[in-house]
């Protein structure tokens, strides 16, 4: 592959990567005992999000905190750990799947909460579960090319409306089978939110740097996965495997480029499922040693799930060391970037 496909970052690097947690813990168990009739009418057993997914808990935001809440909490904690002064940040992109209005953007209310300066653009970048990384990417381009000196990426995802509108639909008399195979996804979802602050490498060697980045689109599956405020339905089997099909060919897209074969110090996988993380470790050969896990207690935290794993692993990163983030994105669209820390 050629072109825009691959990506070197010539002077980003990550100032501070934070988190904000939903407060609400919904356990698996506590959805296994709400659809307890629909799962004993249709033939199912109990246990299937914790015993498939690998996902005990998740999270859901207290009554009264919204998801544009959490990403400005964890952007007012990215901001303040970076040191950067507020007034010199020049682009802020909400990359939040979970949305309210069509119009205006959900950055602008986040830049209201936040209270950045007029000076400092805002807008969305949507992309699934890709979304943040993607965000990245397009401030970095922004920072090396001089249109901004910092830039600070935000996420906030809010799984609770959409569960328990599921939960209401299969509880009802006509599910069968296939329907709760169809939003079994939906019911990994959580909630929770993340922020990172970049800037212009030359002037914090401090920082993380970012240093190249691979993308490659399976557009062909955009039906795999299809989501609204009311339900999410997907074919789990085809997913993964168009995922990995298409994963397998970013990695060889990538061989002429990178060394990331040959082994990276952490890998930062979006985070799915048990299933998922085993079949890409299992596909490329990773030591699951190095694939920090986050799925367990916070379940599928959208695009999200990249930077929360990431800011998990802060203290136990040394400089130099080499990590790649992973993410796959509903549609298909797939992508690899690496940072060094």
């Amino acid at each position: 592959m050629t072109g825009n496909a691959i990506h070197r970052f010539a002077n980003t690097t990550v100032l501070t990567v934070q988190t904000a947690d939903a407060s609400q813990v919904v356990t698996s168990a506590d959805i296994d005992e709400r659809l307890r009739d629909t799962y004993q009418r249709v033939g199912l057993r109990t246990g299937l999000l914790e015993r498939l997914a690998g996902i005990r808990e998740r999270r859901w935001w207290s009554d009264g905190t919204t998801f544009v809440d959490g990403a400005a909490m964890a952007g007012a904690k990215a901001i303040s750990e970076s040191g950067v002064d507020p007034a010199r940040i020049g682009v802020m992109i909400n990359t939040s799947v979970s949305r309210k209005y069509l119009e205006p953007s959900t950055a602008v209310a986040v830049h209201h909460a936040l209270g950045l300066p007029r000076s400092c653009q805002s807008f969305d970048v949507t992309n699934a579960c890709l979304g943040f990384v993607n965000g990245m990417e397009l401030a970095a381009a922004m920072i090396d090319s001089g249109m901004a000196d910092y830039a600070l990426i935000v996420n906030g995802e809010d799984s609770r409306i959409v569960q328990e509108r599921t939960i209401d639909q299969l509880n009802r008399p006509g599910t069968v089978s296939r329907d709760v195979l169809a939003q079994f996804a939906t019911l990994t979802l959580g909630s929770g939110a993340a922020a990172m602050v970049l800037g212009r490498a030359d002037r914090h060697p401090e920082g993380h740097r970012l240093v190249g980045s691979v993308s490659r689109a399976g557009t062909e599956h955009h039906d795999l996965c299809v989501g609204d405020n009311d339900m999410m339905r997907t074919d789990l089997k085809g997913l993964l495997d168009a995922g990995l099909r298409l994963s397998e060919d970013l990695w060889a897209d990538a061989a002429g480029d990178f060394d990331w074969a040959a082994g990276m110090d952490r890998y930062i996988v979006h985070q799915v499922s048990k299933v998922h993380t085993k079949a890409m470790c299992d596909r490329f050969s990773i030591d699951p040693a190095l694939v920090p896990t986050t799925f367990p207690t916070r379940g599928n935290l959208g695009p999200a799930s990249v930077p929360f794993t990431l800011a998990g692993q802060q203290d136990t990163l040394a400089d130099g060391d080499r990590v790649l983030l992973m993410g796959i994105g509903s549609g298909l669209n797939a992508s690899c970037l690496e940072i060094v820390w």
